[in-house]
């Protein structure tokens, strides 16, 4: 009944500006003295010209808009309504007057053209006007009742007066209950230096920064930058710093969709944020015609890249998705992750406890739900963990993997997309080397097999379990020292969910036997990395937090690389994926090799499985990054991948 009342009085506003706007225009035509005749004429056509005008109204669906909500695209159909009203009755004014002149009605039912330019223009003000008032009264009344006595105004400089801007600044107007006092906007864009967005003044460029915050006693800093990329976030987080402020970000503000924003989940900058690349640009066609309607199954689908991987495939829709953990709490969360955040693929989604290296389990999974795509995010992958137990490293790297991949060309798999590392390249750890192993399994399996057998390879996540971050964090938690291997050593990052978007784009590119390499962008120090991790908790290197050097660890580089001489990397389609060009070995020396492995993994010594590694992978160098002469020696005198061969014994 109430919203019977309230539509009834939306139509009765409307007829009633619509009305006032027809009179208004004879009025403005006549400035504003009304002839006799002028008047009759007004008043036999008002009705039939303000019904006309509401049905197109209606025709063009108008009155559905809701009045709280009215914005510019609903001005916009409003525009368009009046103007093809007005445009149908010039129409029928120029055609219809001399035949109505003919009978004599020409004094009573021919409108003027001035008026009805006129009328154009009041009822188009009136009908949008009159929505934008209530839209404005319901945005008072709800800042009102948000609007708590205790909720502390914190002054606030916003940087970045684009679209984002324009979004975090309509949305900070609406919600007092943030506390954020907005102070105006910084931007480098001349041309934007002076204007105002959202009642909001462009006062000054990044380098006015400082001095506008201590001009404008500004407590904090917001970063309103859609995009913005890891060096620009550095730079404005040591502008807030020499001006005595708290940088801060909203999470997703680079992933804005529809013109919303949450400001509900402001927070200050993170490590993420200040290694955060150009956004990945997907070719989300190609990947959703790779995955929607089939069965993907995802291994490790617990740990952080398999969990991600399990997120960004349900966006494309997959007919099922089999979750592949041996680790049951993990497997249980990302279940229960997906079952509420994908309702739609609730019944869809199964989870099974499962043990990659277990034969006959993987065989029953693969025959019980056929998958038609395998992403295998499985593995050890902790460096120093696998020099300790390198027969462990054999058993779930190596053979886990072959056991997937067997099971995969088995049950006539369509893709099998393993996820490797860039310490399988010129490897100098039992992890690397490992990896290094199952890739080169794969690549000859996929010389006799329907299955396209795909290798992608990156560095080292954001974030992920065991991950160097999370360890600093801990670190500077305890009050130091944040403990550095090496003041040289540097690493390339990504984040984990670039990194899983890119393993997408480059599975759905993958014809068979390739190894992708991702662009991983300029490596990092880790040094810097510990310094920034200290500075964004609020203290001081070299003061409240100390840096110490404990000396590179067995099995670590002192660097990382992505490929190696052999393996020429050719462009894709794709700007950020590479992919190369290898000599695969004959399938059969492979297995013969990996059979004496296996019974090393299983009664022979670290050295015994060391030694058989270097054999199948020459390029093997144990321990060569305990020193950088050391490495550059051994990079000068190894063999490249073109010519390694597999011996038979």
């Amino acid at each position: 009944m109430r919203n019977l009342v309230t539509r009834s009085t939306q139509v009765l506003f409307d007829l009633l500006v619509l009305s006032a706007a027809l009179f208004v225009a004879f009025l403005v035509r006549f400035e504003g003295e009304l002839p006799l005749q002028m008047l009759k004429r007004l008043l036999f056509l008002w009705p039939y010209v303000v019904a006309f005008e509401y049905a197109v109204l209606v025709a063009f669906g108008v009155p559905k808009f809701a009045w709280s909500y009215f914005g510019l695209r609903e001005t916009t159909r409003v525009l368009g309504a009046t103007a093809a009203a007005s445009a149908v009755l010039a129409v029928v004014r120029l055609v219809a007057a001399s035949l109505l002149d003919q009978f004599g009605y020409a004094q009573y039912a021919v409108i003027p053209l001035g008026v009805l330019v006129a009328n154009l223009a009041a009822a188009f003000l009136g009908v949008a006007g009159i929505r934008v008032l209530r839209r404005l009264q319901v945005e008072q009344q709800q800042s009102q009742r948000r609007r708590s006595p205790s909720t502390a105004m914190v002054r606030t400089m916003l940087v970045g007066a684009g679209q984002a801007g324009l979004m975090v600044a309509k949305e900070i107007a609406t919600r007092p209950d943030l506390g954020i006092d907005p102070i105006g906007f910084i931007d480098d864009d001349p041309s934007k230096l002076g204007k105002v967005v959202h009642g909001l003044q462009v006062l000054g460029t990044s380098a006015d920064l400082v001095r506008l915050c201590r001009q404008h006693e500004a407590k904090q800093g917001l970063v309103t930058i859609a995009n913005a990329p890891g060096k620009d976030l550095r730079r404005i987080k040591a502008l807030c710093d020499e001006a005595g402020i708290t940088a801060k970000i909203i999470p997703g503000i680079y992933e804005i969709v529809g013109g919303q924003v949450n400001l509900s989940r402001i927070r200050g900058l993170s490590i993420e944020d200040l290694l955060r690349r150009e956004a990945v640009v997907l070719e989300t066609e190609s990947i959703s015609e790779a995955i929607r309607g089939r069965v993907v199954l995802v291994t490790g689908a617990g740990g952080s890249i398999g969990a991600e991987l399990c997120r960004q495939i349900c966006r494309f829709s997959p007919s099922a998705l089999v979750l592949v953990e041996q680790a049951e709490n993990n497997l249980f969360h990302i279940h229960r992750e997906l079952v509420a955040s994908f309702p739609a693929l609730s019944t869809a989604i199964t989870p099974c406890v499962a043990d990659i290296c277990d034969a006959a389990r993987v065989d029953s999974v693969f025959r019980a739900h056929r998958p038609s795509i395998v992403f295998h995010a499985a593995a050890h992958k902790h460096v120093p963990m696998m020099e300790w137990n390198p027969g462990e490293a054999v058993k779930n790297n190596v053979f886990g993997t072959r056991t997937l991949a067997d099971a995969s060309h088995a049950h006539g798999v369509g893709q099998f997309v393993m996820i490797s590392t860039d310490k399988a390249v010129n490897p100098t750890s039992v992890m690397g080397v490992s990896k290094r192993c199952a890739e080169v399994y794969i690549q000859s399996l996929s010389q006799s097999s329907e299955t396209r057998f795909v290798t992608v390879r990156f560095g080292n996540v954001l974030g992920s379990a065991g991950s160097v971050i999370p360890l600093f964090q801990e670190q500077i938690a305890r009050g130091g020292p944040v403990m550095v291997t090496h003041p040289e050593m540097k690493r390339y990052f990504m984040t984990i969910p670039e990194a899983c978007q890119l393993v997408l784009q480059a599975g759905s590119m993958g014809k068979g036997g390739e190894i992708f390499v991702l662009d991983m962008g300029e490596p990092v120090k880790i040094v810097d990395l510990a310094r920034d991790l200290i500075t964004l908790s609020g203290l001081r290197v070299g003061e409240d937090i100390e840096i110490e050097f404990s000396g590179i660890r067995p099995g670590e580089k002192l660097f990382e690389e992505l490929s190696v001489a052999g393996e020429q990397l050719d462009k894709t389609r794709h700007p950020k994926i590479f992919v190369g060009r290898f000599r695969p070995h004959e399938l059969e020396a492979v297995k013969q090799a990996l059979a004496e492995l296996r019974t090393l993994a299983d009664s022979g010594g670290a050295d015994q499985i060391r030694e058989k590694f270097r054999q199948i992978v020459p390029e093997y160098t144990p321990d060569a990054g305990s020193s950088t002469t050391a490495r550059q020696e051994t990079l000068e005198a190894r063999p490249t991948v073109a010519q390694v061969t597999v011996p038979s014994t």
